[in-house]
């Protein structure tokens, strides 16, 4: 288990623990990761007392672990998270929070889309996209 430390930042990333939880995959990268550290009892979105009967404490991320060729698509990816981000910072630059941050964070985070893209792109062109191929 290994923790992070780089969203620590103001009172409520204080409190948040994130931990990488399983052992580097093939590429080098982990698969598991858990958010600790709040309560969504407080929290007006929150569905999970309605469907479990109980507020969250914890979030879970699982990431894609293989190549979809062989193990069918069983976890996120980072760009599905990258367009939540992208997606909530679009919706703050359009209410009344809007500013110069948000705007310059949200054209980082399209950037970094934009390349996590031409490298699957590029990896289809040579026919790897979905193995273990460099």
């Amino acid at each position: 288990m290994r923790k992070l430390t780089d969203h620590i930042v103001n009172p409520a990333n204080d409190q948040l623990v994130i931990t990488a939880r399983d052992e580097p995959g093939a590429g080098g990268a982990q698969h598991l990761y858990m958010i600790e550290g709040f309560d969504t009892s407080t929290n007006p979105s929150c569905p999970f007392v309605e469907r479990h009967g109980a507020p969250a404490q914890h979030a879970t991320v699982l990431f894609q672990n293989g190549p979809i060729n062989e193990v069918g698509v069983n976890g996120v990816t980072q760009e599905a998270l990258l367009a939540i981000v992208a997606d909530r910072l679009r919706s703050f630059q359009a209410g009344p929070y809007a500013c110069r941050e948000n705007a310059l964070a949200l054209t980082k985070i399209e950037e970094a889309q934009h390349w996590l893209q031409q490298r699957t792109l590029e990896r289809m062109r040579r026919g790897v996209e979905g193995t273990h191929a460099k």
